[in-house]
């Protein structure tokens, strides 16, 4: 039987992925952060990126591989709640059903704001900003949301508009910089408890992110042209990850356990 891995295909994984080929034994079965968080709980995988809430909340039924994260310390560019009216004014929010840790942390910053805004899992774009008062989106559909609000591509990513469109773009991971300022992790790959990945596979893992880092522009190229995004926005986004777990990471995701009341035993949420 093959052994399987569980992969999300958005840009901010292409570094770990562009490169990775999945040679005679190894499955790749793609899917949204929801859907890998069930296969690897229920068996269907047997390793995979999942979202740091779920692993989280898992409480020790999974296991955290311990030099592998999607994380940002500051803005991420692709987790953004679109917004019409400000963010102190929010009453009705449109949440992606792709992700249960995007959903969590806005619920926790709005909460740090002190606003209270009933929210709706709901499979809406920007055009549910007719219904809504703001529409959280991720991954690729975020990034191009945003990018397409732009009437040019930055110079500089100090020139990067917080209302372009007349469309306010709050972006999470910056507020919880602010906040904290930590940075905030929304993947690990885990195993299920008690199951170690063969060596091999995480050889695999690492030779295919240190060439996907080591040839980031010729990633972002290829994924610039798949979304319609400009080339250097994208290489600027994604070059913009920490992709090892290292020590102010396991910090950040320590304080997210904290905040959406998941803190226990240290071997819930530690590598």
């Amino acid at each position: 039987m093959a052994y399987r891995i569980g992969l999300p295909h958005y840009a901010n994984t292409a570094p770990l992925l562009h490169f990775l080929a999945a040679p005679h034994g190894v499955e790749l079965r793609f899917g949204v952060p929801t859907e890998l968080n069930r296969w690897l709980l229920e068996g269907e995988v047997d390793l995979s990126l999942v979202s740091s809430y779920f692993y989280l909340e898992a409480r020790g039924a999974l296991r955290a591989l311990p030099d592998f994260s999607v994380a940002v310390l500051g803005a991420v560019y692709s987790v953004n709640l679109f917004h019409r009216k400000p963010w102190d004014r929010l009453e009705r929010v449109a949440l992606t059903t792709e992700s249960a840790t995007s959903a969590r942390l806005l619920g926790h910053l709005l909460e740090q704001s002190g606003v209270t805004a009933e929210m709706e899992p709901a499979n809406v774009g920007l055009e549910g900003l007719d219904r809504y008062d703001g529409v959280l989106l991720i991954g690729d559909r975020a990034l191009t949301a945003y990018a397409n609000l732009l009437e040019h591509a930055p110079v500089s990513v100090h020139d990067l508009p917080t209302r372009p469109g007349g469309v306010y773009v709050s972006d999470l991971a910056m507020r919880w910089f602010r906040a904290t300022r930590l940075p905030f992790v929304f993947a690990l790959w885990a195993t299920r408890s008690g199951e170690q990945p063969p060596p091999e596979v995480v050889a695999l893992l690492r030779r295919a992110r240190r060439e996907g880092l080591g040839r980031l522009g010729e990633v972002a190229a290829a994924e610039a042209e798949r979304l319609g995004i400009a080339a250097p926005l994208l290489q600027h986004y994604l070059w913009n990850f920490r992709y090892h777990l290292e020590p102010p990471d396991r910090l950040g995701l320590a304080a997210f356990a904290g905040a959406v009341g998941l803190s226990g035993p240290e071997e819930y949420w530690s590598v």
